[in-house]
C-alpha cells in the first residue's frame, strides 16, 4: 500500500493548528502498520534554515494553472522516517503567513495540480492520495478532470474534512482563469450561487472522511454544516469519522523537553513540580493546594470563549488560578487582558501562541477548560490526559468521543451537554470539588494518563478505508 498524504502544512516543517499534528502524526502511524506512507507540503517561506540544509532537490518541472504554466522545484527531506516532498514556487509560497492572502484559491490550486504533476517525477505512484482541508480539495477535481489515464488511472482519493467551516469559497469568475476548471464541467465545484473547492472534493474524492465520529454526524445537520449539509448527505455513503490521535513521543510528559520536570502515570511526583514551575513561569503565587485551570486555544467565539466571560468573574471567586495562552478575536482578548489586570494573583494571560509554554500549561495544569461550541476533533484535551491534567469539555465532536464524565466512577474529565454558560460553571465546580479529594484527584489524574489517544488505532482505521477503495 503506497500513500501520498496532502496537506498545506505538515510538523515539522509548517505549523498553524492541528492540521499539522496530523500531518506529522499519521503518517508515521502508518508506515508502523508497512503503509509506504509519504507527505507532500507547500516550501513556505517560513521552513527553518536547519530543516532545508537536510533537503534534497529532485527536479524542477512547469505546472498548469489554468491557461498559463508555472515552476515548481521538488524538494525532498527525511524527518523520522518518513519522506517529505517540499514544492517550491517563490511567487505563491515566499510569504510571512501561510493564510489569509488574496490569491489563497491561486495559491492552493497551483499546490493541488502540481501534487499530481510531481508524480511522475518522485519515484512513488501511489495507490491513494490523502487530501486534506480546502487547500487539497482540488486534487480529486484536477484527477477527476485530467489525470484518468497511464499511471493516474488506479489512484484513488481520500478527501478528509478538518473543519467544515473553511471551505475554499470564492466567486464564480475564478472558474476558468484561476481554477481552469472547464465551463462544461463547472457543476462540479459550484454550489450556492459560488465555486466551493470542499463541495468539489465531496463530488470527486472516493471517500470522504472527517475527524471523529459525532463530527461526521454533526455536519449533516444544518447547525453544524456551514451550508454542507446537503451535498454530504446526498454522498452519505462515503462519509464517514475516525477521530485523531495525538503523536505519544512529541507528548511524552517523562521525556518531553520542553517542560522542566518530567513525570509519568508510574512516577507521578514530577506533576507536583511541574505545576510550581508553572505558577513561577506565570507569575502567580505558588500554592500547591490552589487548581490551576488551563486554556491553550485560539481566543475565538467558537472556542466556547463567549461562556468563559459570561461565568469568569463567578469561577475567580472560588481559590483557584488561571493560565491562559492563545490569541484571536479582539473581544476575547482585550476580556482575558482586563481580568489579568483586575485579578493579578489569579490570572496569567501571554497572547500569541508559544509552543514552549504551552507544553508547560499541559503539564502543570490541575485543569484544562475546552468548553467549545463546535470542535471537529481537538486535541488539546487529549494532550492534557497525556500530562494528567482532567479537561472540562463541552459534548461535541471528537470531545464527546474521547472524553467521559468522571461521575460514572470511569470518566476521564467532566463534560456537559449545553452550550449554556451556568452548565459549563457546573462542570467546572464539580472539577473543583473533585480536586479538594486529594486521593481521589490522584486516581483520575492517574487514570486520565492511561488513557491510550495514540494514532495506532485511528491508523488501523484509515488503513481500512485505504482497502476498501483499492479493492479492485
Amino acid at each position: 500500500m503506497k500513500v501520498l498524504f496532502a496537506a498545506s502544512e505538515a510538523y515539522p516543517f509548517a505549523m498553524s493548528g492541528g492540521l499539522a499534528d496530523v500531518a506529522g502524526a499519521l503518517p508515521k502511524a502508518l508506515r508502523k502498520r508497512f503503509v509506504g506512507c509519504r507527505v507532500v507540503l507547500p516550501l513556505y517561506e517560513t521552513v527553518s534554515e536547519e530543516l532545508r540544509q537536510n533537503m534534497k532537490f529532485i527536479t524542477s518541472i512547469t505546472v498548469p494553472v489554468a491557461w498559463r504554466r508555472q515552476y515548481c522545484g521538488i524538494f525532498e527531506a527525511h524527518v523520522d522516517g518518513v519522506i517529505y516532498y517540499l514544492l517550491d514556487n517563490q511567487y505563491y509560497f515566499k510569504r510571512k503567513e501561510l493564510y489569509g492572502h488574496y490569491d489563497d484559491a491561486e495559491r492552493y490550486a497551483f499546490f493541488s495540480r502540481a501534487v499530481l504533476e510531481i508524480i511522475p517525477y518522485i519515484d512513488f505512484i501511489p495507490d491513494v492520495i490523502h487530501c486534506n482541508d480546502w487547500q487539497t480539495a482540488m486534487i480529486p477535481v484536477y484527477k477527476t478532470l485530467f489525470y484518468g489515464d497511464n499511471i493516474y488511472k488506479d489512484i484513488k482519493t481520500v478527501f478528509t474534512i478538518h473543519n467544515i467551516q473553511y471551505q475554499g469559497k470564492y466567486g464564480k469568475e475564478l472558474m476558468g482563469d484561476v481554477l481552469g476548471v472547464p465551463e462544461d464541467k463547472a457543476s462540479l465545484v459550484e454550489y450556492s450561487g459560488c465555486v466551493n473547492l470542499m463541495k468539489g472534493a465531496i463530488e470527486c474524492a472516493d471517500k470522504v472522511t472527517t475527524v471523529s465520529q459525532t463530527y461526521a454526524k454533526e455536519i449533516l445537520d444544518p447547525w453544524f454544516s456551514h451550508g454542507l449539509d446537503s451535498i454530504l448527505r446526498e454522498r452519505q455513503s462515503k462519509l464517514c469519522g475516525i477521530v485523531n490521535g495525538i503523536d505519544i513521543e512529541v507528548y511524552n510528559p517523562e521525556t518531553d523537553p520542553l517542560i522542566d520536570a518530567h513525570f509519568s502515570a508510574d512516577e507521578p511526583d514530577g506533576k507536583k513540580e511541574a505545576k510550581r514551575l508553572l505558577q513561577q513561569r506565570a507569575g502567580l503565587p505558588v500554592k500547591e493546594d490552589v487548581p490551576v485551570i488551563g486554556i491553550v486555544s485560539r481566543l475565538v467565539g467558537h472556542k466556547g470563549l463567549d461562556l468563559v466571560k459570561c461565568v469568569f468573574e463567578d469561577i475567580i471567586a472560588e481559590d483557584v488560578q488561571f493560565v491562559i495562552l492563545g490569541s484571536g478575536e479582539w473581544e476575547f482578548e482585550t476580556f482575558f487582558h482586563e481580568m489579568a489586570g483586575k485579578y493579578p494573583e489569579k490570572v496569567s494571560l501571554r497572547l500569541g501562541f508559544i509552543p514552549e509554554l504551552a507544553h508547560k500549561i499541559y503539564a502543570g495544569a490541575d485543569i484544562f477548560l475546552m468548553p467549545s461550541k463546535s470542535e471537529p476533533c481537538g486535541l488539546a484535551q487529549m494532550v492534557a490526559l497525556r500530562y494528567g491534567t482532567l479537561p472540562i469539555v463541552r459534548e461535541t465532536g471528537g470531545l464527546k468521543d474521547t472524553i467521559t464524565d468522571s461521575g460514572d466512577g470511569e470518566g476521564n474529565g467532566f463534560t456537559f451537554a449545553t452550550y449554556n454558560a451556568h452548565d459549563m460553571k457546573d462542570a467546572v465546580n464539580r472539577a473543583l470539588n473533585a480536586f479538594s479529594d486529594k486521593e481521589g484527584f490522584k486516581q483520575l489524574v492517574l487514570r486520565a494518563m492511561k488513557c491510550d489517544n495514540s494514532w495506532k488505532r485511528s491508523a488501523g482505521e484509515y488503513l481500512k478505508i485505504y482497502k476498501e477503495i483499492t479493492a479492485n
